[in-house]
């Protein structure tokens, strides 16, 4: 039986039980990436992974203004052609979700039932944003730069809009940009038009979308999604360690074709040429392994030349798939701050950087 934690094994092995109609509703409105997108080195846009914490805001593009105030020695009050007349900058950027791999976790936390599909990378385009934090001019005292999106709901019983905040240090990181393009396009809706906060490094969740202000702060910011949300705590009584940057993880194409219900991948015998991608926050991946028995052993995958420093880092393996039989593969990836994937992650109350390897059950089979 495949061990708690990966998607191998038959469909009732790999079961989630208890899903919630409540979950079900919130994946019809999220999506993940297919793995077989890991092709692309940069993600189309319709595959890109989405997550929407309330609903899509209807903005008005022609009178949307961004205001960027709080405490600053002048305010600034700037529409969309305004910020296009700014410098024009584009940074290639995987992005995942803080929650990817949720679903795996025992017990479950309940909330959006990721697996792994929860990641892709895209080429955003805009402005940055700390010339434009410059300009207003930062009192000496700011601590956080906070980030108010349109979008509006109740969480933890509270009306709010969707904001969280960064450390000043990480806010005037060169390449953090306020995007209102993705892949040469203009962002469409779901990806936060007209303008978005991209945080290269850190999880989806910092990366505020339909933003709308941005406000300099002296003191942390101690709103919901802060203080409580995005925190790594075994219970509720906990404070936790806040969620930041992307933990290192390697995917794999799942190769061969697969069986519709349970996804279980079939191959023919022969050589099967495995490819993957790997990333990480901390810093660029050094390495990925590659298991054909389930994590007992384990190889060097050859790593394609690093480009962008925020982007994923393909990767390929070529398996002697010449014995039929059931298999388990799976791939971790570490990175240059000697970050590596565990076998199975800590468990924590929200769910949250579910690093664990990828498990794909596959068959060798000469008659499919």
């Amino acid at each position: 039986m495949a061990p708690r934690g990966s998607i191998a094994g038959d469909a009732a092995e790999a079961s989630v039980e208890g899903v919630s109609l409540a979950e079900l509703q919130l994946a019809a409105r999220n999506s993940g990436m297919p793995l077989e997108a890991l092709r692309y080195p940069v993600t189309p846009v319709g595959l890109h992974y989405l997550l929407t914490h309330y609903d899509i805001p209807a903005v008005d593009r022609s009178s949307w203004r961004l205001r960027i105030a709080g405490a600053v020695r002048d305010e600034l009050e700037l529409s969309l052609d305004e910020l296009r007349t700014r410098p024009h900058a584009i940074v290639r950027a995987t992005m995942e979700c803080a929650g990817n791999g949720r679903a795996l976790l025992e017990p479950r936390p309940v909330s959006q039932p990721w697996l792994a599909e929860a990641v892709g990378t895209a080429e955003w385009g805009g402005t940055p944003l700390a010339p434009l934090l410059r300009e207003a001019g930062l009192a000496d005292d700011v601590a956080e730069i906070l980030f108010t999106g349109l979008d509006r709901g109740v969480e933890g019983g509270e009306t709010q809009s969707y904001e969280r905040s960064l450390p000043l240090d990480e806010a005037l990181r060169e390449e953090v940009l306020l995007a209102y393009e993705v892949n040469g396009e203009p962002l469409p809706a779901q990806h936060g038009a007209p303008l978005r906060l991209v945080v290269p490094g850190w999880y989806g969740m910092t990366n505020v979308k339909w933003l709308g202000r941005v406000t300099a702060l002296t003191a942390p910011f101690s709103g919901y999604q802060n203080a409580w949300s995005y925190r790594l705590r075994q219970d509720e009584n906990e404070a936790g360690e806040p969620v930041s940057r992307m933990q290192p993880r390697a995917l794999m194409v799942p190769p061969g074709i697969p069986e519709f219900l349970s996804r279980d991948r079939f191959v023919e015998p022969g050589p099967c040429r495995l490819v993957g991608r790997a990333w990480s926050g901390w810093g660029p991946i050094a390495e990925v392994d590659v298991s054909a028995d389930g994590g007992g052993t384990w190889e060097a995958a050859d790593l394609d030349d690093a480009h962008d420093p925020w982007a994923w880092r393909g990767w390929s393996y070529e398996w002697d798939a010449s014995v039929p039989g059931r298999y388990e593969l799976c791939c971790r990836a570490r990175d240059t701050a000697g970050n590596e994937q565990p076998l199975v992650a800590p468990w924590n109350l929200g769910g949250y950087a579910n690093n664990a390897v990828q498990r794909v059950a596959v068959n060798v089979a000469s008659s499919l």
